[in-house]
């Protein structure tokens, strides 16, 4: 079972032969919620992903955001509301309590907000994203399992919505890191003048493998 609307659905659908499951590919803006046993993967530079799920009921979901949150009025609609951290985590927990997942339950892995662009530096936003990650969850009051963020690199994740595993590589390659800033800088030109995403109702519970790869963490 999936859910997910369709302006901020990651729709890259294929088959991990590292993990031997199919996969999901999240970009900057996207989140995917699932019950089904299966990878959700993601690259994040300055970017940072929450991983969030219900153990109990074998729900969970990523995100990947690329700014905490909006500073001017205004809305551009979902798609480009997702960029942004305070829509972004709105809705995945949106959509995991609408799947089935209870509150009181959620247990979340945060990764990202590495400083891999140099203007991104000088604005904070690998930090200030790391920063608003951890207090957003804090006032949801969702329990941090295991976290990575801030440094210098770029990372990618792989997680498992089912059983809340994650393996985690640090891209140390002149190359990667190149690729991964050059994506980001070209994300970044998109957001020069941000609106305010339209706010998210949060439901109450009432209302609603490869982890032996070289420079892998396993959270």
């Amino acid at each position: 079972m999936t859910t997910a609307h369709r302006e901020t659905l990651a729709t890259h659908h294929y088959f991990d032969r590292e993990f031997d499951i199919a996969a999901v590919k999240l970009l900057p803006g996207e989140y995917f919620v699932t019950s089904s046993d299966m990878v959700l993967t993601t690259v994040l530079g300055s970017c940072v992903s929450a991983c969030v799920r219900d153990a109990v009921a074998g729900i969970g979901g990523m995100n990947h955001f690329m700014l905490p949150e909006d500073a001017e009025p205004g809305t551009r609609g979902a798609a480009a509301s997702m960029r942004y951290g305070a829509y972004a985590m709105e809705m995945l927990l949106n959509e995991l309590l609408k799947a089935g997942a209870r509150r009181e339950r959620l247990e979340a892995k945060v990764f990202g907000g590495g400083a891999v662009l140099a203007n991104m530096t000088l604005l904070n936003i690998g930090e200030r994203n790391a920063d608003f990650v951890l207090r957003y969850l804090q006032m949801e009051q969702v329990r941090v399992a295991a976290q990575d963020l801030r440094g210098n690199y770029p990372r990618r994740i792989n997680y498992f919505p089912v059983t809340g595993r994650v393996t985690m590589r640090k891209l140390r390659q002149q190359a990667d890191v190149a690729l991964v800033r050059d994506e980001e800088q070209a994300l970044a030109a998109t957001l020069r003048r941000p609106a305010r995403p339209a706010p998210v109702e949060i439901f109450s519970n009432s209302q609603a493998a490869g982890a032996a790869a070289r420079n892998a963490w396993v959270l």
